[in-house]
């Protein structure tokens, strides 16, 4: 029989830091941007309202990264993605008790709406869905849905015969890739490639990159392709012991020409191989899930790659 558990809740506060991230270690949903040198690298950006849920013993048994605007708590708005973090003790009873006592805690403080934002099922060490359940029991409202694509490197995949032609091309022609020290050595191409093509500044600058690759060596990773010596391609990686998510790519006009990124993603896929077990493209549309950018879908499922998708959910209070 489990017993029902009832939480002590509080808003995070910097004495937390190493509570929290000695937490995270047991999380079955672990990510290191949830670390706290990750998140409060934009601290200025966003009023942080991260929440610890503690049992009557007084031991951490949640955590939620979060933010406020305008008397809407988000989870989190700086974070690609982020709900509930939970460890193995937790149980679907716990999830649906989390969610009751969280929604009293925000009403208590004037909130008015909850915008949740599920952790892709790729990021699970471990089952972990049991905030899924309790969205639903809650009349949870589905609003948005991301979609993004993965391969599963120990499963059978195949890239498409003209994906193949290319690589065997470039191999040949003496296009060269290599990781590079710090992320700013390639922010140029990126930054060009962005606005020529999108409009758009990257999310990070090339400080706060340097300074998240100087906080987390082994997860955050820059590459570089190149011609003739000069970077014609790039990529940042985000990287865990299970999956590698390519936060950027990008490939200039001369890039593009060569059709380098080919050559690019096969090199970084191989990489991946030795340790990860998925690799992810992340995302493929715009306008809150509702449009999809078919070319771009289409050039990462000629790679082998699949559907996962990024929820989001919003409850009323």
């Amino acid at each position: 029989m489990i017993e029902d558990i009832s939480f002590q809740i509080k808003k995070y506060e910097d004495s937390d830091k190493n509570g929290w991230n000695e937490f995270l270690l047991t999380c079955k949903n672990y990510h290191f941007i949830f670390n706290r040198d990750f998140m409060e690298y934009h601290s200025d950006r966003f009023e942080d309202f991260s929440l610890i849920f503690k049992n009557d013993k007084g031991k951490i048994m949640a955590l939620l990264p979060g933010n406020i605007k305008d008397n809407i708590f988000y989870s989190h708005q700086g974070l690609t993605f982020g709900g509930f973090l939970i460890n193995r003790g937790i149980h679907a009873v716990d999830m649906i008790e989390l969610f009751n006592q969280l929604k009293i805690f925000l009403k208590d403080r004037n909130i008015k709406k909850i915008i949740y934002k599920c952790i892709p099922v790729i990021y699970h060490n471990y089952p972990a869905q049991e905030d899924l359940y309790a969205l639903f029991i809650n009349h949870a409202h589905l609003y948005r849905r991301d979609i993004s694509t993965s391969i599963y490197l120990e499963e059978e995949y195949s890239y498409s015969a003209s994906k193949r032609r290319s690589i065997e091309k470039l191999k040949k022609n003496g296009v060269s890739c290599e990781e590079v020290d710090q992320p700013s050595i390639v922010w140029g191409v990126l930054r060009e490639v962005l606005l020529q093509h999108h409009n758009q500044q990257p999310v990070h600058n090339e400080i706060e990159i340097d300074l998240l690759k100087s906080r987390f060596p082994n997860n955050i990773k820059a590459y570089k392709c190149c011609i003739d010596g000069h970077i014609v391609a790039a990529a940042i990686t985000f990287e865990t012991d299970r999956v590698v998510h390519t936060q950027y790519l990008a490939s200039n006009d001369k890039g593009r020409e060569e059709k380098v990124l080919d050559y690019l993603i096969d090199f970084l896929i191989n990489n991946s191989k030795k340790f990860a077990k998925i690799f992810d493209f992340g995302t493929s549309n715009e306008n809150e899930g509702k449009f999809l950018n078919k070319g771009l879908i289409y050039q990462k499922e000629r790679f082998g790659a699949r559907a996962i998708v990024h929820d989001y959910y919003s409850i009323d209070l």
